[in-house]
């Protein structure tokens, strides 16, 4: 009964997921249209939003995603400016045919810049100097050099109206290099490579320790706010906080209260591994779900579709066939054998139905394309550890309830992470901790009944048969 009633549970929530997935994923492929039509029949613009990509990290394509994203969302903001990309000359053709046709940018291909700062040549700031090169753009007379991981709230044109260098001051005493405006000067840029071909000190061995000694006073500049008349700017300029406003201050009252400036970009720095883009960044960190808004509205999800479906389709494949082929429980006989050999083969498999379960959580994550829209991403998770520990349950004969222990426990914390209605960040953390807290025993009560399950189902001749015996024997225990 338990069996038939999780197979309709897990259907019917499988349905309901897709069916809410297929209706957030529709994608306003005119209204973007008509954005790109008119930035590719325009004219040159004397400013530019720009960004950079280069190869070489294990996140390369999800920040092609996300530069994307960024892209179209500036295109859909109507910006009077143009979009650039300072591309490696490793970029793959293909992403750049995509950013010029698809995406409306205009793509500079460029040298990696050499970073003598870096003795880890896996390190993931290896090549950031590469934003070096915003500086020889001198086709514009400014240009806001952007990282991928930037989130548009609404048009930030007036930024063209600084000076010839504006930042923000995440930090108390260091500016942000995720945001901040330049006027491209080629004897700047070239100051700027020489000072790296001599060895000059840098911080962090990064763009954002070599661009802040470039410009050590610039806390010491004032505030920047546009005039009025729409002319520039000329000196250095600090920019207020709501032009890159860190997602972490945001977790802590999960609103948004920035005391000067309007609140015009999101920025997400920290950890690589919880950038928004990332199915998993939502519910964990509420802000993922507006980036994946913007890629709804934008790009859309067509390319990790098709991974998806045919997932889908093999892990209900994997139930039905689970399902059909449940063992007959009645005729297994039970039988004694205190052997040695046969109690170390017991225990062998007992560690390894520990780790089938283990596997059945954590092999679905793994697989599944990493910048799907999270409501996919969980929904195949979910769907994926449901059928992998169906085919634990039926291999070693263990009840269904216990070992979906952790299932039910994983969809109860996404449910409270997801709760709209905290009052702030403390409130939701302690409801988390709560819950964790409460659901812990009976977690530990599913791991004893699987234990004692197991136990017992390894005694059962029908599952471990004695090979050199062919009738059952003496004293044992049918069940039929």
């Amino acid at each position: 009964m338990i069996g038939k009633v999780s197979l309709l549970f897990v259907y019917g929530f499988w349905v309901l997921m897709i069916s809410l997935a297929t209706a957030t994923l529709v994608v306003r492929g005119a209204e973007t249209a008509s954005f790109l039509d008119e930035r590719k029949n325009g004219a040159q613009h004397r400013n530019a939003y720009a960004t950079m990509m280069y190869m070489g990290t294990p996140r390369d394509y999800e920040f092609y995603v996300a530069t994307r994203v960024m892209l179209r969302s500036l295109s859909r903001l109507g910006v009077e400016a143009d979009l650039v990309v300072i591309a490696s000359l490793d970029v793959p053709l293909r992403w750049v045919r995509t950013l010029e046709q698809e995406d409306g940018a205009k793509v500079v291909r460029v040298k990696n810049l050499n970073n003598p700062y870096c003795l880890n040549p896996n390190w993931r700031f290896k090549l950031t100097l590469n934003k070096l090169y915003a500086w020889s753009l001198v086709d514009y007379d400014r240009v806001v050099m952007l990282d991928a991981d930037n989130l548009f709230l609404q048009k930030t044109d007036e930024l063209f109206q600084c000076g010839q260098f504006c930042a923000v001051f995440i930090n108390p005493c260091i500016f942000h290099t995720g945001l901040f405006v330049l006027q491209p000067s080629k004897k700047v840029f070239n100051d700027m490579i020489h000072q790296i071909e001599i060895g000059r000190e840098n911080q962090d061995g990064a763009d954002q320790g070599f661009i802040g000694g470039h410009f050590p006073d610039l806390l010491d500049q004032p505030m920047f706010h546009p005039p009025l008349n729409g002319s520039k700017l000329q000196g250095n300029y600090r920019l207020p906080l709501g032009y890159q406003m860190d997602a972490s201050y945001y977790y802590l009252k999960l609103h948004w209260s920035v005391p000067c400036g309007r609140n015009s970009v999101i920025t997400f720095p920290g950890a690589p591994w919880l950038k928004p883009w990332y199915w998993w960044s939502w519910p964990v960190l509420p802000l993922g779900i507006q980036w994946h808004e913007q890629r709804r509205l934008t790009v859309g999800y067509g390319a990790e579709m098709t991974a998806v479906l045919i997932q889908a389709i093999f892990y209900l494949g994997l139930i039905v066939m689970t399902r059909l082929a449940r063992p007959n429980l009645t005729k297994l006989c039970y039988r004694h054998d205190d052997s040695k050999s046969i109690f170390l083969l017991r225990t062998g498999l007992k560690l390894i139905a520990i780790w089938s379960i283990l596997a059945a959580y954590t092999v679905p994550f793994f697989i599944i394309p990493r910048t799907v829209h999270p409501l996919v991403g969980w929904s195949l998770y979910l769907l994926g550890s449901f059928a992998l520990s169906c085919i634990t349950v039926n291999t070693f004969l263990l009840p269904m309830l216990p070992v979906l222990v952790p299932w039910i426990g994983i969809l109860g914390a996404l449910l409270v992470m997801a709760y709209p209605w905290y009052n702030d960040g403390v409130v939701r953390a302690m409801a988390v901790f709560g819950y964790a807290f409460c659901a812990s025993p009976a977690l530990w009560v599913a791991l004893v009944k699987i234990k004692s399950s197991l136990h017992v189902s390894l005694e059962r001749e029908g599952f471990l048969p004695k090979l050199s015996e062919s009738a059952a024997p003496a004293g044992s225990n049918k069940l039929y």
